[in-house]
């Protein structure tokens, strides 16, 4: 297993497993939930990682699909696992609940493509860049809850480093270098710190110019979600204003992998793109 261990994939990935075999089994959701003892509804939700199963619940599902010996030791661990608490949740209040699923996600990835329109990438941003977005929010928190949130995305920066951390190849819109955040000195600040970011082995920083002109990313922020184990699939996170969406459907995760690369083609290389964002720091000088 790997060092950085998730509960939300070990969820997710179980929810796959007991799907399939429900699916093998030939049976229905309603036939499980009435030899299981609980409601068709919990079966759609244990199925579909919205929720852990209890211990019980998962012996009586691998009973009731003819699954003994190592196989249903290996898929009751794994529940075990899925009902761990996860770092986050000392931080209640401070993240969504729809934002939990991707904190649990994000901290078992190997991998992180992400594309951002308006805003530096949350695992990049310094704390000052961070507290200024916050409080551009239309619901502005009290500073409590403001230092609690910050808290968080610094904590997720923490996940994110260490000789076990994701690659992150990052394109960024160059409208998000040019936005001045926080004022001057704190945009100032923040390039600088993209700077010495994209010079490290791990992280990939890519600029798309205004220059580029039209694009195919053009609807929007996004990123592909890459995880070292082959049975958790690759997924594809989209986050809108009072929610997120995953695609996990092989067709999905291609087109916006596709899209990913049309996007970091057209944008400045590496060397390129720091050179750009050494010169738009300067301008704030």
């Amino acid at each position: 297993m790997p060092r950085r261990s998730s509960p939300t994939v070990r969820r997710r990935r179980l929810a796959a497993e007991l799907r399939k075999l429900r699916k093998d089994a030939g049976k229905t959701r309603e036939q499980v939930a009435e030899f299981v003892g609980c409601s068709p509804v919990t079966v759609t939700r244990i199925e579909s990682a919205q929720s852990a199963p209890r211990l019980a619940d998962t012996a009586r599902m691998l009973e009731f699909y003819g699954i003994t010996g190592q196989r249903r030791e290996v898929l009751m661990a794994l529940c075990a696992e899925a009902r761990k608490r996860g770092w986050w949740h000392q931080y209640s209040g401070a993240i969504p609940a729809w934002f939990e699923v991707y904190v649990g996600l994000e901290g078992e990835v190997s991998e992180i493509r992400s594309y951002q329109s308006e805003a530096i990438d949350g695992r990049l941003q310094t704390e000052a860049y961070a507290r200024a977005l916050m409080l551009a929010d239309v619901d502005v928190p009290a500073q409590e809850e403001l230092d609690r949130r910050v808290a968080v995305r610094l904590k997720r920066q923490e996940q994110m480093t260490g000789d076990d951390g994701p690659k992150i190849w990052v394109v960024l819109n160059e409208g998000t270098l040019r936005r001045t955040v926080g004022g001057a000195d704190t945009m100032r600040e923040q390039l600088e710190h993209l700077i010495g970011i994209s010079r490290a082995n791990r992280t990939v920083i890519q600029v798309l110019t205004f220059a580029a002109g039209a694009h195919p990313g053009m609807d929007g922020s996004f990123e592909i979600l890459r995880f070292p184990e082959p049975a958790d699939p690759d997924a594809v996170y989209v986050q809108y204003r009072r929610g997120s969406i995953y695609l996990e459907e092989n067709t999905d995760v291609t087109a916006y992998a596709d899209l990913f690369d049309h996007l970091r083609a057209r944008a400045l290389g590496p060397d390129e793109s720091r050179t750009l964002i050494e010169r738009i720091a300067r301008e704030l000088t």
